[in-house]
């Protein structure tokens, strides 16, 4: 039984100082009601985009066939049009009643992404970062009513008018290694090749992973080019499809260090899924990465030249280099191919001639893994990123991040926010 017990005892009158505080809080929602609709009130004026579509600014009123199309560049980087059959998506005007979830989320995280992509937002998206600032100290309902001020959704769909798509997720892992080559830790990481480049200007491939790993010509391009050593040869393999993440390296006087290893290149081969390798030999049933982990694990004792074949089943390397950050950034995510750092949670990697980097884009996806309705942004890019709505959702830092990031595969629909 629950007793409820009335307070009988005579409430003091309010404090001379409670009042004054009182009158404080008024006086600043007051004046953050005003900077707000200022702000709203400046969404009248329309901004004209700088030839990053060759096109004048979307509007509602516009038919699909009419729709903006993208180059891959920063929104609004001056630049010419990608050709008509290279455009990967079109965008249909949405009313913000059609983006789901649009009141519930908690956008604290998205506008410190935001701010970071406030380093680098292209010319069309400029213009709002002043805002974007003043908004830190706002609310999420202050924050709501300036992008419906000044932003127009687009559901993103492809040339063929499907408005679902898929999601995937990827992170920045964290192994131990050395330093130098010793037992236990046999297995190099590389920084690019002196005959990459060359390569690269002769529209020509470099050498596949099954030949770095058995021609002595490439073996010989990396000698000395090591940047760390890790202890699995499936580490680095995650890595690699990853593009960078972080090492734990121990020092001589038994301290530690954290090196950031960034994206450095790579030799131009295609990519293949290991998991669709396995698929195709009847060797798993479930392709998420958990399940590629599990039949490692056993095929490593019995049959580790079959992981070998697994391993060279992806001919595309990574190379890496080193990443010095300051202390401030220290904590920050690994940087995308727009070139700010990713923020968990709320940077995606997209088709880069689908989404310019630089948007801002609302993400709805359902399934056995995550429900998902939020501002994220696009910030990154990959070779398996490819289509109108395709998606790879930055899940953060560590093994957690990993496990969240090896299970998605599931529904997405998209909706591009675009100024006004």
């Amino acid at each position: 039984m629950v007793h409820h017990t009335i307070n009988t005892k005579m409430q003091p009158a309010p404090s001379a100082s409670s009042k004054i505080n009182s009158m404080r809080q008024i006086l600043w929602r007051l004046t953050w009601a005003l900077i707000v609709g200022s702000l709203v009130a400046c969404g009248t004026t329309r901004h004209a985009p700088v030839s990053d579509y060759g096109r004048t600014p979307p509007s509602a009123a516009r038919t699909p066939a009419d729709a903006p199309r993208t180059t891959g560049s920063l929104a609004g980087t001056p630049g010419t049009p990608s050709p008509q059959q290279s455009y990967r998506s079109r965008w249909v005007a949405a009313s913000w009643s059609e983006v789901p979830g649009w009141q519930n989320d908690q956008m604290q995280d998205a506008w410190n992404a935001w701010l970071q992509n406030c380093e680098r937002p292209g010319p069309l998206f400029a213009p709002l970062c002043k805002d974007v600032r003043q908004l830190m100290l706002g609310s999420d309902d202050d924050r709501r009513l300036w992008m419906m001020g000044r932003l127009q959704p687009y559901r993103v769909e492809s040339l063929d008018g499907a408005s679902d798509g898929l999601l995937t997720s990827y992170y920045e892992p964290l192994f131990d290694a050395s330093a130098q080559m010793r037992p236990g830790f046999e297995v190099p990481l590389y920084a690019p090749p002196e005959g990459l480049a060359e390569a690269r200007r002769a529209g020509r491939p470099w050498f596949s992973r099954q030949e770095i790993d058995t021609n002595p010509q490439a073996r010989d391009a990396l000698r000395g080019r090591e940047v760390a050593w890790l202890a699995d040869p499936i580490d680095a393999l995650v890595l690699h499809i990853q593009g960078s993440g972080r090492v734990r390296i121990a020092n001589p006087d038994g301290t530690t260090r954290i090196v950031r290893l960034a994206f450095a290149g790579s030799n131009e081969q295609p990519y293949q899924s290991v998991g669709r390798w396995l698929l195709d030999r009847g060797l798993i049933r479930d392709a998420s990465w958990p399940g590629i982990k599990a039949w490692i694990v056993s095929a490593q004792q019995s049959n580790p030249r079959l992981v070998q074949e697994m391993l060279w089943s992806n001919p595309r390397y990574v190379f890496f280099r080193e990443e010095t950050r300051s202390a401030a950034e220290a904590d920050l995510g690994p940087r995308g191919a727009q070139g700010v750092p990713l923020t968990s949670g709320r940077s995606i990697a997209v088709d880069k001639d689908s989404i310019p980097y630089g948007t801002p884009v609302w993400l709805a996806s359902a399934g056995p893994n995550a429900n998902l309705q939020r501002l994220v942004f696009a910030q990154d890019t990959g070779s398996a990123i490819v289509g109108a709505v395709r998606a790879d959702y930055f899940a953060g830092t560590g093994p957690e991040a990993g496990d969240f990031a090896g299970r998605m595969k599931q529904g997405l629909r998209l909706w591009v926010l675009w100024p006004k």
